[in-house]
């Protein structure tokens, strides 16, 4: 299916979060493939946006820093594009616990924003939402189909599993073409480092490669899938360029189960530094961990050709490499942090 990436030559593509992890790997990706690609980011401090996510493609993309709850914004954004990547969103479990009607705008209000926007002045774009497998909550059985129950832990799961809705609410009812990707644990170069409430694979390679003590919740055994981020990209792109998709939604997850322990002493032994052991589990955070947790993504695989291509080891190899090169813009100059997971 190499056609998917002739696709986008010339197309105008938006992706809401474009600064932010995901999206500017995206947006590297579809610079490459000759689109015409317009970044829409509030530079949130706390949500990842970094504009030294998109060095060396600075000259070939156009920047909006906005915020997508903004209708008028949105209204004016969304004209003339023929693929919108919808990345944009709260993405901490911790943080919507804490702050529910943020994470409820963001992930929910705001969504409505942009597919009104599109309804009323670009009703023949093509969504592409970024959905996750937190609105599986705790999995009945592995590995995670689409056709499990969505049963979320915590609010955000709840806020993007309606966000996902009015997705497919507005394909399904306004035309406006949609579908939805249900990431697992994506990972790589240009995640957020400043914290630890988003993904706690870029906390654990931080302190992997500062030499510090990395701390594993429980007995290291619980089971997870990780994606690498150009991956990730992969299949936005295959989604974006296809019509198969429409009104679907799809888990985008890695062939690699692995327990956090494994995962840690993969990311030690890589980087040649770093140290763990095992804590008490929280309260706070045990009420909302869903488990054993690893996706079924067999439907993307036959509806759109995707597979995840990328080792966990060679992916970890590549973020590592990429950090080591550029830390310090993603690091403040602060003294040592705590490590939780």
């Amino acid at each position: 299916m190499t056609e998917y990436r002739e696709f986008y030559r010339d197309r105008r593509v938006a992706i809401t979060g474009g600064l932010g992890f995901i999206g500017s790997n995206l947006a590297h990706q579809l610079v490459g493939l000759g689109a015409r690609v317009l970044l829409i980011d509030s530079l949130i401090p706390e949500y990842g946006g970094n504009l030294f996510n998109i060095h060396g493609i600075e000259d070939r993309v156009r920047v909006n820093v906005a915020d997508i709850r903004q209708q008028s914004t949105m209204n004016y954004l969304v004209q003339k594009q023929d693929v919108i990547f919808n990345l944009a969103g709260q993405v901490s479990h911790i943080d919507s616990m804490q702050d529910p009607y943020t994470d409820l705008e963001i992930n929910c209000r705001s969504q409505l924003s942009l597919l009104e926007a599109c309804r009323r002045n670009n009703p023949a774009v093509k969504v592409v939402f970024a959905g996750t497998r937190q609105v599986y909550g705790r999995p009945a059985t592995l590995p995670v189909t689409e056709q499990h129950l969505v049963r979320p832990t915590d609010i955000n799961g709840i806020n993007k599993a309606a966000g996902e809705n009015y997705h497919l609410v507005y394909n399904n009812v306004f035309g406006v073409r949609a579908c939805s990707l249900r990431l697992t644990n994506v990972f790589g170069p240009r995640q957020l480092l400043k914290h630890n409430r988003q993904g706690f694979v870029a906390w654990f390679i931080r302190l992997a490669l500062e030499d510090q003590e990395i701390q594993i919740y429980g007995d290291g055994r619980q089971i997870r899938d990780f994606v690498y981020v150009d991956d990730a990209a992969d299949a936005f792109l295959r989604a974006g360029a296809s019509d198969a998709c429409n009104g679907e939604v799809f888990n985008v997850g890695g062939s690699e189960p692995i327990g956090h322990r494994d995962l840690v002493e993969l990311m030690i032994g890589a980087a040649g530094s770093g140290r763990y052991r095992f804590v008490e589990w929280p309260l706070e955070k045990k009420a909302i961990d869903i488990g054993d947790f690893y996706a079924d993504s067999s439907l993307i695989n036959r509806t759109l050709g995707w597979t995840p291509r990328t080792t966990l080891r060679d992916g970890i190899e590549r973020t590592l490499a990429y950090y080591r090169a550029h830390l310090s813009h993603y690091v403040p100059p602060i003294g040592p942090q705590v490590a939780t997971r």
